[in-house]
Order: structure tokens, then C-alpha cells, then sequence
């Protein structure tokens, strides 16, 4: 997982970086609590209705996501997560972080993870 300040890359750079690179770029808006950021990432990935809604699901979710970027013929996905400052001191941020790094490692190249961190 990579991580940039918004001061550094503006979002319109990062897709075109992330463009450029031949992969499609999925954006995950900001969100302030670990609620709202579980819930913001099964909405845009469009996890299953039996989504959990907690950390486990977010983990499970986030490999079979994994899995189906792997197979599904079109060029690899790079997640753009917006982060806001509240968020990052929240005590969930960190776990999210490793769930996130490990499903990057369990896709290989199929699947990446940028943060933007926002003021």
C-alpha cells in the first residue's frame, strides 16, 4: 500500500498515474468512523448483501474482490482510498490499513491500494 498526502498528489494525478499504468482506478471516498468506512467500502465495491459489515467481513470481502479482479479478463484494479484526517486517528485505521496490505499481497498484481491522506 502506498501512501500520499493530498498536498503531494491531487486525485486527478493519481488516476492518471494509475491510467497510465494500464490499470482501471476504483475511487473509495472519505469517510470518518470505522463505521462509515466499512460501510463506504462494501458500497463501492459492491460486496455481497451478506456483507458483515465489521473488520473479518471487510477481510473476507476484500479477497473475494481480489479474486474476482483476478479473473475477470479486464487489466488490474488499483483502489484510491480518500482519508481523512479524523479517520486517522481513529483506533480501526490501523487494522484497516493491514487488511488492505494483506489482500494487496494475496492478489499479487491484480490489486492495489493507494491512500490519499486529507487534511
Amino acid at each position: 500500500m502506498k501512501i500520499y498526502s493530498a498536498d503531494t498528489w491531487t486525485l486527478e494525478e493519481l488516476q492518471e498515474q494509475v491510467s497510465d499504468a494500464g490499470r482501471r482506478t476504483v475511487m473509495v471516498p472519505p469517510a470518518a468512523s470505522k463505521q462509515a468506512v466499512l460501510e463506504v467500502f462494501g458500497q463501492v465495491l459492491d460486496f455481497p448483501e451478506y456483507y458483515g459489515v465489521d473488520l473479518d467481513a471487510l477481510n473476507d470481502s476484500l479477497h473475494d474482490f481480489a479474486d474476482t479482479v483476478s479473473e475477470d479478463g479486464q487489466p488490474p484494479v488499483t483502489l484510491i482510498w480518500q482519508v481523512p484526517a479524523a479517520y486517522r486517528t481513529d483506533r480501526s485505521f490501523g487494522v484497516v490499513c493491514e487488511i488492505l496490505q494483506d489482500a494487496e499481497s494475496y492478489s499479487g498484481r491484480d490489486l492495489a491500494v493507494i491512500a490519499v491522506f486529507q487534511q
